[in-house]
């Protein structure tokens, strides 16, 4: 036994994790991403060695997994965010999230409903489902490492939202559960808009504040030898993510904003950039390993069917989430923003969907709130699927034509 987990285990896994990082140095010229190479690796494994549908038999795991990275991910979005916070210098992550995100669920609840002939409820829940746009899948169109002045509108824009909007999916996926659940008490949505959405968020921007202020205090006034930035370890990063989250979990708040919050605030208090750079890297670094893996097995449960079943409608409706309602939601968004055209269509075009998706996925089908959780899957599989397959391919084509925009007039 233990002989057959070293050779279909560890050395296929080896193999993938190290052709995954690899091959892009040798495929520079080609439109190709890791997330591609990696579904990919994982599909051709799988497709000969079943894994007995990982996704659907484990949905514990997968959810465990993609908790995991989504922290660590949400840690190091907001590690290399070098704009100070301010409302008007961060007046394009507002309009993103304010408006931009409530209005794609809304659409894409309207679409499921006219559509898929979802209930309200299995609406609602899909769309909140849908709602986050990765921070992992969307490493091409985001801001560099902290202090490398890689950022721009729509790069800080797509990197804040993504760092924020995988914690602010999570009221429009309870909203989905309740009215699943709920007999018409107007208890209920009470408790939901008081507890669910101004407390959870509230607290959850409050602790990662404090925690976020206080790592730095602290470092900034022990003595020289004794500080963080000391240990030469860049793992403090992940620390931190977890120790915030742990504690946000703790007082019933959303972790993965409090988790944001608490490196933005690192970030803008820290005077070592040096040492942030190194911590962002170690995070960064975890953050692939485990992304490499997930989306492996994302590959594998493609190949043992995942979305074989697709029907036309299914097909229409992940073509119009991603094509048609995000866009259009972001451009109404940012009517009268002032920001040049070819930022807001990029901001739009670039919703990309990916572990967030699947994670509140797993979280809804573990505790018994989906009424037909292989459609589900196959629903927010497909989706996920065609993100990383025309944002691999475009994303690095379209930033690269934005940045020589940005630098000729200046910006």
């Amino acid at each position: 036994m233990a002989h057959q987990v070293q050779l279909f285990g560890f050395l296929p896994l080896g193999f993938i994790i190290l052709s995954v990082v690899w091959l892009p140095v040798f495929l520079r010229k080609f439109p190709l991403s890791m997330p591609m190479l990696a579904v990919a690796f994982g599909y051709a494994f799988f497709f000969s060695m079943p894994a007995g549908r990982f996704f659907a038999t484990y949905s514990k795991t997968v959810e465990v997994l993609l908790e995991f990275v989504l922290v660590i991910a949400v840690m190091g979005a907001g590690l290399k965010i070098d704009r100070p916070f301010s409302l008007t210098t961060w007046s394009s992550t507002w309009r993103t999230l304010g408006l931009g995100m409530p209005l794609s669920i809304a659409a894409i609840a309207v679409c499921g409903l006219w559509l898929l002939d979802l209930s309200p409820a299995a609406a609602i829940l899909l769309a909140g489902i849908l709602a986050p746009t990765d921070p992992v899948l969307a490493s091409n169109v985001q801001v560099g490492p902290p202090g490398t002045g890689e950022e721009g509108e729509v790069r800080f824009a797509l990197t804040s939202e993504a760092g924020l909007n995988d914690g602010l999916a999570y009221p429009f996926v309870t909203l989905g559960l309740i009215l699943r659940e709920s007999t018409g008490d107007l208890g209920s949505f009470e408790r939901w808009f008081l507890f669910d959405d101004l407390w959870k968020i509230g607290a959850a921007v409050g602790l990662g504040f404090a925690i976020g202020r206080a790592v730095t205090w602290i470092n900034q006034h022990l003595p020289e030898r004794f500080r963080l930035s000391q240990s030469n370890n860049g793992l403090a990063a992940v620390g931190v993510a977890l120790l915030v989250y742990g504690a946000a979990e703790i007082i019933w708040c959303y972790g993965f904003v409090a988790v944001f919050a608490a490196a933005s605030t690192i970030r803008n208090t820290t005077k070592n950039l040096s040492y942030t750079r190194d911590v962002h890297s170690s995070a960064e670094q975890i953050e692939q390993l485990v992304s490499i893996l997930i989306l492996t097995l994302f590959g594998g449960a493609l190949a043992e069917g995942l979305i074989s079943s697709l029907s036309a409608s299914e097909i229409v409706f992940a073509l119009l989430v991603l094509l048609l309602l995000r866009p259009l939601s972001m451009l109404a968004a940012f009517a009268g923003s002032g920001r040049p055209m070819p930022v807001r269509l990029a901001i739009g075009f670039f919703g990309i969907r990916g572990l967030g998706s699947l994670y509140y996925t797993a979280y809804a089908i573990n505790r018994g709130h989906a009424a037909d959780p292989e459609r589900l899957w196959r629903l927010t599989g497909f989706i996920v699927l065609l993100s990383v397959l025309v944002y691999g391919i475009s994303a690095g084509p379209v930033m690269n034509l934005l940045d020589r925009l940005r630098k000729r007039h200046g910006e």
